[in-house]
């Protein structure tokens, strides 16, 4: 595929960061990136610009404005609008500018909040969003169905992939907003500098989550760009999940922390189960390489060589 130029949107981001890895590597590709200082991708003129001057030949849509549950339930304006702009604007360019092909990167998290199990793609927008996150969840589903009417409507080759659970190198590690799997690394390995005795984890460990290395989701988003084609979303998991106490008593022992874990019950435990069915992805012939120990130790790594104590 020599002279693509692919634009990876959101590049210093967890998937961004890890698309650009990948795709630096590969013979016949140039990857195009902006700071978020160089190409504000809510300036519409700005953006209009970019693609008339760069003429990307692929785009991969992993740039939004994200948080934690609190930032999600108290900014839904903020999360609904800047999510709006970024994907208006780099969709409906890359339609003018003539695109070979864009990926739109959504969420599991825009499925209903009450989902058979595992979740298929052709639930969204079976029933009822998680409140908490209505106004991300909605804006992501707009972009995807932005691309899914541009593919029916105008022929556009313009899809978009929904990722469980993601961690890896680059992944947000701040105690106060970060998500479950990067906060107990911090947590573990803290309390083992320290030498505490003991961990508090929230709820009861029952819960049961689906966690995908980052490096495994820029493969699964390099098989799509190169095999699919559907204006249907698409999953990109793991296929099997692991309970809260199980992922705790794997970074325990990754980080070597030899105290005790406690589980403070008083606290909730959220969704019991969000498993994705990755059956789709996996008829592509993409599964993902890495097991949940290799990833969490290849993550924490990179956190003691990136961490300021």
């Amino acid at each position: 595929m020599a002279g693509k130029k692919i634009f990876i949107a959101g590049h210093r981001g967890l998937v961004g960061s890890a698309l650009c890895r990948l795709y630096g590597k590969m013979t016949g590709w140039e990857v195009v990136t902006r700071t978020r200082a160089e190409l504000d991708l809510q300036d519409t003129d700005a953006v209009r610009k970019f693609f008339g001057e760069e003429k990307p030949s692929h785009v991969i849509l992993a740039a939004a404005k994200v948080g934690g549950i609190h930032a999600n339930a108290t900014h839904h304006v903020e999360f609904l609008l800047e999510n709006m702009r970024i994907q208006n604007n780099v969709i409906e360019f890359a339609a003018r500018s003539d695109v070979e092909k864009l990926l739109f990167l959504g969420s599991s998290c825009i499925y209903p909040k009450h989902c058979p199990q595992p979740i298929k793609e052709e639930y969204l927008l079976s029933s009822a969003l998680e409140p908490t996150n209505e106004g991300y969840a909605l804006a992501k589903i707009t972009g995807l169905k932005l691309c899914q009417h541009y593919c029916r409507q105008y022929g556009k080759d313009f899809i978009s992939a929904m990722p469980s659970n993601l961690y890896g190198p680059n992944d947000n590690f701040d105690l106060e907003t970060s998500h479950v799997l990067p906060a107990l690394i911090h947590r573990f390995h803290l309390a083992k500098l320290n030498e505490q005795p003991t961990v508090t984890v929230w709820g009861t460990g029952s819960p049961l989550r689906e966690f995908l290395h980052v490096d495994d989701l820029a493969g699964g988003i390099h098989t799509l760009m190169e095999k699919y084609d559907e204006d249907l979303p698409i999953n990109i998991g793991v296929g099997k999940d692991v309970t809260i106490l199980e992922l705790a008593e794997i970074i325990k022992e990754t980080v070597g922390f030899g105290g005790e874990l406690e589980w403070d019950s008083s606290q909730p435990d959220g969704t019991p189960r969000k498993l994705l069915d990755t059956s789709r992805i996996n008829a592509l012939g993409w599964k993902p390489r890495m097991t949940l120990r290799e990833g969490i130790r290849n993550t924490y790594e990179w956190f003691k060589e990136h961490y300021q104590e």
